[in-house]
């Protein structure tokens, strides 16, 4: 029986262990697609990213996830769903989201998968601050997550 798991947390996660969470009791499923999402380096207009803050609407951010991975679920045959992602202040590197499809199929789980990260970063109630030597800056959605989502 296929279930779907959504956590939203502070703390790190294991890649390995949350991968074996989307195939855990599901033989039905010949592919297993995964997505982890890091804090990576980039240059914040004339000073260098330290840190994110992300913040997010508890409760509501959940069921924003859940209703994502019921959408995905209605255009694709799939097994496990794992979505973790985390808040609170993350540093250069770290996993910030991690996406899990199981599926027969390798199309449905790709296609899935990618469905599910383009509808989290227009949909989830998630605010991002970036940190930097020059201090704090809350993030707008970039219109390339947001055509990425329309695309679909």
């Amino acid at each position: 029986m296929s279930g779907t798991y959504i956590k939203v947390q502070t703390d790190d996660f294991n890649i390995g262990q949350l991968s074996e969470q989307v195939r855990a009791d599901d033989a039905t499923s010949g592919a297993i697609v995964t997505f982890t999402g890091i804090v990576r380096e980039m240059e914040v207009v004339d000073d260098h990213l330290k840190a994110l803050y992300l913040e997010h609407y508890p409760g509501m951010t959940e069921k924003a996830l859940l209703s994502i991975a019921d959408q995905a679920r209605e255009r694709w045959e799939l097994g496990n769903i794992v979505i973790v992602h985390r808040v609170g202040e993350l540093a250069l590197n770290e996993n910030i989201v991690f996406v899990g499809v199981g599926s027969a199929h390798r199309d449905n789980a790709f296609l899935a998968s990618r469905f599910i990260m383009d509808y989290l970063k227009r949909d989830a109630p998630f605010w991002k601050k970036e940190i930097t030597g020059e201090g704090e800056q809350w993030v707008e959605q970039k219109k390339t997550d947001l055509d990425a989502a329309e695309d679909w």
